[in-house]
């Protein structure tokens, strides 16, 4: 009897284990950003205000990040999550997104110019987004970011109370295009990285167009660019997070926005934009990420994704050449 439980243990606990990976191995669904919006407002008793729609969006993704199936999970150490690789990137893609937005609205959406004060909470909500992401020791990844959800919430409390004039959500071109700036420079990353999954013979273009630029090191005038092979499905679901919270935060901003997209005849571009970034939300119907050769007989997943986020970011670039003019 002792003998057969010695051999059934071992089975009995990987097979737990499997189960409790392909249970946590989850990416969270869409959520309606302007629904959650509605909710949080009426629970908390917040005004429908200019700014509510974009600040709830925030605080949900973080509360999705921390809540979902399995909790977060970038800082387990314990089997089985430790042995969880995809769902740790895609957080790491969200809370990228999470802190791009938390920075932009402490710098540029809640204020009226450079010498304009900073929000108080904001200042302190900020600092701790940008926390490590993977520490399990006190304090805890976790607690940081449950501390900067209720600075976010402290300063949506004061946001739509009439009683508070000197807290504000200015919905103007330049913030927009401020934040755009920053989104830009992700989606033009992660486009390369996915891109760079079959391996590419690229011209060294970095000192093009200024005749007297420097830079510190010498590198080759051809080079080839290549993702490792085993760093491929990291590179593609943290491109699925980072597009999964920045489809929640341009939905939002879509209702903050829309007085100056209207003014701008851009309200139709801006929601081509989320249109393209809801394609790389496709369900995976594959065991794994595939990476066949560019005109192979097997899809290359990563490809796929690249080429509905470089087309996503062509027209964020366009839209914000024209937020940019008078």
């Amino acid at each position: 009897m002792s003998r057969k439980l010695w051999i059934t243990t071992p089975l009995v606990l990987i097979l737990v284990c499997g189960g409790l990976m392909f249970w946590y191995n989850h990416e969270p669904d869409l959520f309606d950003p302007l629904e959650r919006a509605r909710m949080h407002a009426e629970a908390h008793q917040h005004a429908e205000v200019v700014g509510v729609p974009t600040v709830s969006a925030l605080l949900e993704v973080v509360n999705v990040l921390l809540n979902k199936r399995g909790g977060y999970l970038s800082n387990d150490k314990l089997p089985p999550w430790v042995l969880l690789d995809n769902v740790p990137n895609w957080e790491f893609g969200a809370v990228v997104q999470v802190r791009d937005l938390a920075r932009v609205l402490r710098n540029d959406f809640t204020r009226s110019q450079t010498q304009s004060t900073e929000d108080p909470d904001l200042s302190q909500a900020d600092p701790l987004f940008h926390y490590s992401s993977d520490r399990w020791l006190l304090p805890t990844t976790e607690g940081k970011y449950q501390e900067g959800m209720e600075f976010l919430e402290a300063y949506l409390t004061r946001l739509s109370d009439p009683a508070e004039p000197d807290t504000q959500f200015f919905a103007r071109a330049d913030n927009l295009s401020e934040w755009f700036g920053l989104v830009e420079k992700r989606l033009g990353s992660l486009s390369q990285r996915l891109s760079a999954s079959v391996g590419q013979q690229r011209l060294n273009t970095d000192l093009a167009g200024d005749t007297g630029a420097r830079q510190s090191t010498t590198t080759d005038a051809d080079q080839e660019v290549k993702t490792p092979w085993l760093e491929i499905d990291d590179v593609f679901y943290e491109a699925r997070g980072s597009t999964w919270a920045l489809i929640h935060f341009l939905k939002a901003m879509e209702v903050d926005f829309q007085g100056v997209l209207r003014k701008k005849n851009a309200l139709i571009s801006f929601r081509q934009i989320i249109r393209e970034l809801e394609s790389t939300q496709a369900n995976l119907r594959a065991p794994m990420v595939l990476n066949g050769n560019k005109f192979g007989a097997f899809a290359n997943h990563s490809l796929i994704l690249a080429n509905y986020i470089s087309r996503a970011n062509a027209a964020i670039i366009d839209l914000r050449f024209l937020l940019q003019q008078g």
